[in-house]
């Protein structure tokens, strides 16, 4: 925190447009094919806008420090960046904080974009930010063990538990976000929900206990899932599968290029990727990550702020998107497009099989705080320090009494 301080103070100085500034500045992450990718798209819409000028003001790529520099930003009241490159669980935050227009003025094609990615962007029955790209979680699995995915959760244990090398199924078990991410996908395999349409915490009732039982089983009883994955993230599950080490993984896309790339990988060439399986009554979840795009309430020129989101957005930017840097398109359509299906790492049907299972983490301003306090309860479950359903039953007591201090309850006006 003391070392990131300076930055954020630094950042914060830079706020106020000088007189010679351009007329739009869009605050995203800018590295590598990515950040190439952008100024090449700016530059179009430049040309398309005579005498516009914009300007890509780099954030850092790792989250929350760039949530903490936007939220230094626009908590000062700053006009700029015009526009912004939110994570897919800050827009409520965002929005409720009055940091963001509601984009309901601009009659946005909302019925264009994955419809979970539309339910993370709005708060309170109004659109706030539009899907820039999709993130979803996966199964892979081994194509060389197997014909086929598992169908089901219980088939997924009995088949990752199977003698190897290699066996196990790994995931990302550590106190962190990801581990939530994890839960929701065998939560909404058992048919639960971490809050309901109304607002209300339900990760007490019996769909969620059904689901920490399992997953808590699949480690300590089955063995199907080594107990190193309650210390993992990402990469640690990645480098285990990629190694040979795991018969399947539950990841994010960006792992299919390293996996497929026979000088690192010896899995190359012999791993696929499927939706998540469900338990029977439950629904084959894939959470929902990406980044959207916002724009500053304080900007002093949101329409051309929002006919840059609107370039950026639109299919042509997209595919270019995932030509270039492999990311999903939120347009559900462009799945069938030709570009799409020759550009993704992954056939184009399979990757919108699983994209349409994405499910958005609750929308509600206090979503970070309520994902600390799953986090440490789930945790502890896993870890045999509680049992599943008093895990939940006290991380839910804790959630309501959250909600209730922040006017975000059910009487609150959810």
């Amino acid at each position: 925190m003391r070392g990131l301080l300076p930055l954020l103070l630094l950042a914060l100085s830079a706020c106020a447009r000088p007189s010679a500034a351009p007329a739009l500045t869009l605050a995203t992450s800018a590295v590598g094919r990515e950040g190439a990718l952008v100024q090449a798209q700016l530059a179009r819409f430049e040309a398309a806008h005579p005498g516009l000028r914009v300007e890509l003001r780099s954030t850092p790529d790792e989250a929350d420090t760039r949530h903490q520099l936007f939220v230094h930003w626009l908590n000062a009241h700053a006009s700029e960046p015009d526009v912004l490159q939110l994570d897919v669980i800050w827009t409520p935050e965002f929005a409720a904080a009055g940091w963001i227009l509601p984009l309901d003025r601009f009659e946005p094609e909302a019925g264009a974009f994955l419809p979970a990615a539309v339910e993370a962007n709005t708060w309170r029955g109004q659109l706030f930010a539009l899907p820039w790209f999709v993130d979803v979680g996966m199964l892979y699995w081994r194509t060389d063990l197997a014909a086929r995915p598992p169908d089901d959760l219980a088939t997924l244990a009995a088949e990752a538990a199977q003698p190897g090398p290699p066996s196990g199924f790994v995931w990302q078990g550590a106190r962190y976000e990801g581990l939530v991410t994890v839960f929701l996908e065998h939560l909404g395999g058992f048919g639960g929900r971490i809050l309901d349409d109304g607002g209300r915490v339900v990760v007490d009732r019996e769909p969620a206990v059904r689901a920490l039982e399992y997953m808590r089983d699949s480690i300590h009883v089955q063995r199907a899932v080594p107990a190193d994955v309650l210390s993992w993230q990402e990469e640690h599950a990645r480098f285990a599968f990629q190694n040979g080490s795991a018969r399947f993984m539950r990841n994010w896309p960006y792992a299919v290029p390293l996996l497929s790339d026979p000088a690192q990988s010896k899995v190359a060439g012999r791993f696929g990727v499927a939706p998540m399986p469900a338990a029977p009554g439950g629904t084959s979840t894939a959470a929902l990550g990406g980044s959207q795009l916002a724009i500053n309430a304080r900007s002093d020129q949101p329409e051309l702020a929002y006919a840059l989101i609107q370039f950026l957005v639109a299919p042509a930017q997209m595919i270019e998107r995932a030509q270039v840097a492999g990311q999903y398109p939120s347009r559900p359509s462009l799945y069938d497009d030709a570009a799409i299906r020759a550009a993704l790492a992954i056939p184009a049907v399979e990757a919108r099989a699983i994209v349409e299972r994405a499910v958005a983490r609750p929308a509600t301003p206090v979503y970070s705080e309520l994902s600390s306090i799953l986090q440490v309860h789930l945790h502890r479950a896993l870890t045999r320090q509680a049992e599943p359903r008093a895990a939940l039953g006290t991380a839910a007591v804790e959630m309501r009494a959250l909600l209730s201090r922040s006017g975000l309850d059910a009487e609150g006006g959810w």
